[in-house]
């Protein structure tokens, strides 16, 4: 071959070369492209009242209307994230230096607002999601009545502040020592009845609710079935025929008080002394159904080791 026709064949070795380059490119633009699109999308998330919420981003300004949803940001390590929380927020204690906005159904819009929140976690039916989103806030509703729901809201906070896998790992947690707790319960009192009253005495943690659960788990009965609703209202004469072998309140305050409702000083619960009362603190961690519920089964198989094992 002459020099000449190898010149003349050169470029066409040139322009393939430069083709595959540019085919290169253009194939690397189009996944950036692909890439940025799908970044776009941002994260998809649905709620207890069926509203689908897209964020563009994982949420960095959040204010939280609930104490138990207040605890699982900080539980997923986002605790910094929060900027505004509502007035009965107490954990972790960081928490109580934020701006409050209120309580769960009086929360002030204006406040929220001037936060600048990318997020708000509230529960299903607040008042204020409407106005908030009217405004082009987000909002996230959740709400959980049980260990199953619990272990959901946990998943969905941890995927809106950007942190797939989260929920579940701190739920594993959460279920691994509450299979502790149960192993310290005294054999004496598994599937002994408990009566765990709320409200001030007005309604009971009932087979269904997810303190129920908590107490199923440690292996206890309940004296309120489930079929009268989570957090049924109770009348005196109910507990009396129920007659349960313990009975867990809020406040030691209310021991002596409980012996004068009609027929309750001749429970045998109330004869024998078998009672749980919790200190405000200890009760509020265990009415929430939040990442604190080791504690609330660790409080409940305490104070059962501190009564000795009931009479057979």
């Amino acid at each position: 071959m002459t020099s000449n026709a190898l010149l003349q064949r050169q470029p066409l070795f040139f322009n393939a070369t430069t083709a595959v380059r540019q085919i290169a490119r253009a194939a690397a633009f189009v996944a950036l492209g692909v890439g940025s699109a799908a970044h776009a999308a941002g994260i998809r998330l649905e709620d207890d009242r069926g509203t689908t919420l897209e964020l563009q981003a994982p949420a960095r300004r959040i204010v939280s209307l609930m104490p138990s949803l207040t605890e699982t940001v900080c539980a997923l390590d986002a605790c910094d994230r929060l900027v505004g929380v509502d007035r009965h927020a107490n954990w972790p204690v960081s928490v109580k230096r934020l701006p409050q906005v209120g309580g769960m159904d009086d929360a002030n819009v204006e406040r929220i607002v001037a936060l600048k929140p990318d997020l708000v976690l509230v529960r299903p039916r607040s008042r204020v999601a409407e106005p908030l989103e009217r405004l082009g806030i987000k909002v996230l509703a959740l709400d959980a009545k049980t260990h199953a729901d619990m272990r959901r809201v946990m998943e969905t906070v941890a995927r809106a502040t950007g942190k797939p896998g989260a929920g579940e790992a701190v739920w594993r947690t959460l279920d691994a020592r509450l299979n502790a707790a149960r192993a310290r319960v005294p054999l004496g009192w598994q599937g002994r009845r408990v009566y765990f009253e709320v409200h001030g005495g007005m309604a009971a943690a009932s087979e269904s609710s997810f303190i129920g659960e908590t107490l199923a788990r440690l292996g206890l009965a309940n004296a309120v079935p489930g079929t009268l609703g989570p957090f049924p209202k109770m009348s005196p004469e109910f507990v009396v025929r129920a007659d349960p072998d313990v009975l867990m309140v809020s406040a030691l305050g209310e021991v002596s008080s409980m012996a004068s409702r009609p027929g309750w000083s001749a429970m045998s619960a109330i004869q024998r002394g078998r009672v749980c009362s919790f200190a405000s603190a200890r009760f509020d961690l265990m009415m929430r159904p939040g990442p604190r519920l080791d504690e609330a089964a660790d409080a409940i198989v305490n104070c059962l080791a501190s009564l000795g094992n009931p009479p057979r």
